[in-house]
């Protein structure tokens, strides 16, 4: 799609993600609308003063009438379904809501996008909606089996998704990434952030798990790139109810992401404190992304050092 002068919704659009997309969407000439709900001043989004741009939509995704009024009067011709509640933790801790933002507000957002046709929806589910699983690296038509509050309610969103096009013919298609990495993210718990804040400021990085826990991670920008040529397939009629991996094909451990950052800091000299607190998470998840490669041309332009270091430069350049 050219995204010049078209008119597109992003919800959670100073999030972490979302800035990094409407960065680029805003680049590329489109006219944005982004649903935000909370203000977040660490945020790409904030720090470059994106508000400037777009045209900002105050509210929750919760809220029904907002987001069909929203698309009834907006005639976009696509959606970006960024806005969820994204801490495992705190879905461990405070469930309900979670399921709220996660379920209810994606079938509130797809109802509305129902009632009032839209050319292209990308909707993000996660690489969590898999659940645990022994059959590595999964892949698009591995079963969606969340077990935890978190992985649940992506699992869910994500069939939610496929039932509107199965049942509606809605143009909607699911991202499920990996770790996301960048500038930006202020969420310091994340494995990432937290440990660059705590070597820049000459503190120990903590680890949570007992560090041998294996993910993906993907550095943000390719992400969006990946966004960007799925809006474009599903806006050319391609793909509609497709789901589509999104990875580095990188697959590593917690500490040997923290010992390439202790690196890339030059502080080798501290250690991580291993904390073994880790609870109700998945051990191993890993995705294959041969499909958008495949059928997309998609590939990553960064390898895991290359994400690591740009994610340090940005926050030594922007402080934390």
């Amino acid at each position: 799609m050219n995204w010049h002068n078209k008119k597109i919704f992003v919800t959670g659009g100073n999030g972490f993600l979302g800035s990094w997309l409407v960065k680029r969407l805003i680049a590329e000439g489109a006219e944005v609308s982004c649903l935000i709900y909370e203000d977040l001043p660490a945020s790409v989004y904030s720090r470059e003063k994106l508000d400037k741009h777009v045209c900002i939509i105050p509210g929750r995704l919760e809220d029904a009438e907002l987001l069909h009024r929203t698309l009834r009067t907006g005639k976009f011709d696509a959606v970006f379904h960024l806005a969820a509640q994204a801490i495992v933790g705190i879905a461990n801790r405070d469930p309900a809501p979670t399921f709220g933002a996660n379920i209810l507000g994606t079938w509130n957002l797809l109802e509305a996008c129902r009632l009032n046709p839209v050319a292209a929806i990308v909707v993000a589910s996660s690489d969590k909606a898999y659940g645990d699983s022994s059959n590595l690296p999964y892949r698009e038509d591995h079963p969606l089996r969340g077990i935890h509050p978190y992985d649940v309610s992506k699992s869910c969103a994500d069939l939610i998704a496929g039932a509107y096009h199965a049942t509606y013919q809605l143009p909607v298609t699911v991202t499920r990434c990996g770790n996301i990495i960048g500038g930006g993210d202020s969420n310091w718990n994340r494995i990432v952030p937290g440990t660059i804040q705590s070597l820049l400021r000459g503190e120990r990085p903590i680890v949570r798990s007992d560090g041998l826990f294996v993910r993906d991670y993907v550095y943000v920008e390719d992400i969006v790139d990946a966004y960007l040529v799925i809006g474009t397939a599903a806006g050319a009629g391609k793909f509609h109810g497709e789901a589509w991996n999104v990875s580095n094909d990188q697959p590593v451990n917690v500490l040997q992401v923290v010992d390439a950052l202790r690196k890339i800091c030059r502080r080798e000299d501290l250690l991580p404190d291993i904390r073994n607190e880790a609870s109700h998470e998945i051990r191993e998840q890993y995705l294959d992304s041969s499909k958008i490669r495949r059928h997309l041309g998609w590939k990553p332009g960064h390898d895991l050092a290359a994400a690591l270091r740009k994610s340090v430069e940005w926050y030594r350049a922007n402080g934390v």
